[in-house]
């Protein structure tokens, strides 16, 4: 990936674009030349393995399709969410699922408020309001974590109507230009459920894929604290190693995280690589014999 604008103009040239989109993509045209590869770097932003992961994300949102972002743990899921936010100039709200999620967590919440010095009831507005109302991004993080009886209250919000109609105030909310949802689902970790057929495909399905080599290796130099070249390598290689161990279903997918990878590089600078590891990526597991063959491997390049 040379640079953003580069992709803007591609698909620019690849696909008729609505005006009001080029609109939106000539406003943002100097930041988008001033954000190369390296800039997104520096600012911690999501560094593709491949072009088309950013590029078809961003021509998505701006076609105001709703995305679901599927990959393992820690393979930037958020960070891409956070860059789409950040090269659109569109602040974003965001959810994190859980068991626990209700409608309340979803769209706000009554409360006792003081006016004219009088107590009064009040609305405070969720995240999902305050994004329609105001056309933000809206971020809802492992998606597949909620209980299935909560996300049908998003039905209206995702389809062609951008509608809501809010149960504690009986509100009817039309979403502003430019809302937009993203959506992250980890599938087969403990305590998700499959997503219905019926909200799945109010999605555009986007893989997000670890990051590995080069790319990888500019990630660390810029986002860990680490600079010894040669451990650097070392790490990557390790991320490799872990990789390939995890798709094969020999170890958890958490192990090979980007995000435990940038900690242990951090540790590294004070403690020796091996415990450095140890600390950072075995400690996290349960299972033994992941612990183990984790082990191995450290122990294979950092002797």
């Amino acid at each position: 990936m040379q640079d953003i604008e580069r992709n803007c103009n591609m698909f620019d040239k690849m696909i008729s674009l609505p005006d009001e989109i080029k609109d939106r993509l000539n406003k943002r045209k100097d930041y988008f030349k001033a954000n190369d590869e390296n800039k997104l770097i520096e600012q911690e932003g999501y560094i593709p393995s491949n072009d088309s992961i950013l590029m078809d994300a961003l021509v998505a949102i701006l076609l105001g399709k709703n995305i679901l972002l599927k990959g393992p743990t820690g393979s930037g899921k958020t960070k891409l969410a956070e860059t789409l936010s950040l090269l659109l100039g569109q602040p974003m709200k965001s959810i994190n699922c859980s068991v626990d999620l209700d409608a309340e967590g979803l769209l706000g919440f009554k409360t006792i408020g003081q006016e004219n010095g009088q107590n009064i009831i009040k609305f405070v507005s969720g995240p999902v309001i305050e994004a329609m109302k105001k056309g933000y991004l809206l971020y809802i993080d492992e998606i597949n974590m909620a209980k299935p009886e909560t996300l049908p209250i998003l039905n209206g919000v995702l389809d062609y109507r951008r509608t809501i109609a809010n149960p504690f105030t009986g509100e009817v909310i039309t979403a502003e230009n430019h809302f937009g949802v993203i959506a992250a689902i980890n599938e087969g970790y403990v305590g998700t459920v499959p997503l219905n057929e019926a909200l799945k495909n109010r999605f555009i399905v986007i893989d997000v894929p670890y990051i590995q080599g080069e790319i990888l290796k500019k990630v660390l130099h810029a986002q860990s604290q680490l600079k010894d070249e040669k451990l650097i390598n070392r790490f990557v290689q390790l991320s490799s190693d872990l990789i390939v161990q995890a798709e094969m279903g020999k170890i958890s997918e958490e192990a090979a995280s980007i995000r435990a990878l940038i900690d242990t590089c951090d540790l590294s600078i004070y403690l020796p690589p091996l415990r450095a590891i140890q600390r950072g990526i075995i400690d996290k597991l349960e299972d033994e014999r992941e612990k183990a063959a984790i082990r191995n491997i450290a122990e294979t390049l950092f002797e």
